[in-house]
């Protein structure tokens, strides 16, 4: 008898299974990776940027305090590549400019005023509140950052399944290239991803295009997941919830096109990451699973049957 755990299924048998059967064995071949341990996810972006300690681009010197929050959130949540930050001012010394329309970021410092003591008639120092502004070295035009990603784009070479999933998927998001991060914005119902030719592999770009397009399911026109009208926080048990959803479908998804095992592999791995935020949920996997096959099916146009939805739905309740 063939061990199970030693035999890696071929893309040819797996579009020869049953699709609850594939969705079946991709979801078992996931939690046995997850039960195993794997290594620690990674993005296979290349010249993608991990986030680092914001820092001023004519001094070099890290912010501190709270300056470090407000700089590194303003850069994650404006997609910035580069942790350097310099003033307007700055920006003019160095020959360039900041692009027109670009809004800058505070930055608050504590500057020591010598006042006379009214009681003592001594002078003293006072710790005053002030702040100035500052702008993304990607925000300008002419001022090369020293953390500026560099990588040598790869040869793309369309996967046709995964392609026609793509664009299958009806009434779907826009879908936009460019920048060095993959993410779903529910508010503008978009998909952003890094042009194709930045993946290392092929395979890459369309696993990670799934899983921002399965988030897209959870929209309220489609499945209803309250992404857009319920947001939840980075890092909370909710959100990983939804990632975990995303990550199963995208892996149904790339079964279903015959990206296997690498991704599903990669997929685990990140999958496995959220879980040690939500280890008490029991249910989770499979409760994640079930609704990733609901995504996996509305993106390929899939009717589900109702009755095999609504244990699901109550096991996710619960």
């Amino acid at each position: 008898m063939t061990n199970s755990k030693s035999e890696a299924p071929t893309s040819s048998r797996l579009g020869q299974q049953r699709p609850t059967d594939l969705y079946q064995r991709i979801t078992d071949e996931v939690i046995e990776m997850l039960d195993d341990g794997v290594v620690p996810w990674r993005s296979p972006i290349l010249g993608r940027t991990g986030a680092r300690h914001p820092r001023n681009l004519n001094s070099r010197k890290p912010y501190r305090g709270v300056n470090v929050f407000l700089l590194a959130f303003t850069a994650y949540a404006k997609n910035y590549e580069s942790a350097y930050w310099l003033t307007f001012k700055q920006a003019l010394e160095r020959g360039g400019n900041v692009k027109k329309g670009e809004k800058s970021s505070m930055v608050v410092f504590w500057k020591q005023y010598e006042v006379t003591d009214k009681e003592t008639g001594q002078p003293k120092k006072v710790p005053v509140l002030r702040y100035y502004n500052v702008f993304n070295c990607d925000q300008c035009d002419n001022i090369p950052a020293p953390d500026a990603p560099t990588f040598t784009p790869t040869r793309f070479n369309m996967i046709e399944a995964a392609e026609a999933i793509v664009k299958g998927y009806k009434d779907g998001p826009a879908i936009e290239h460019g920048g060095s991060q993959a993410f779903y914005r529910p508010l503008t119902d978009t998909v952003r991803i890094p042009e194709p030719t930045r993946f290392e592999k092929n395979e890459d770009y369309y696993a990670t295009l799934l899983h921002e397009l399965s988030h897209s399911t959870g929209h309220s026109k489609r499945l209803d997941r309250k992404l857009d009208t319920d947001t939840k926080p980075f890092g909370s048990p909710d959100y990983g919830k939804e990632e975990l959803i995303a990550e199963m479908s995208a892996a149904f998804l790339c079964g279903q096109a015959g990206i296997f095992p690498a991704v599903i592999q990669n997929s685990a791995s990140y999958i496995s990451g959220w879980l040690g935020v939500l280890r008490k949920d029991k249910k989770l996997v499979i409760a994640a699973a079930g609704q990733g096959q609901r995504s996996a099916d509305w993106i390929l146009g899939t009717k589900t049957d109702a009755e095999q939805v609504a244990p699901t739905e109550g096991a996710t309740n619960g």
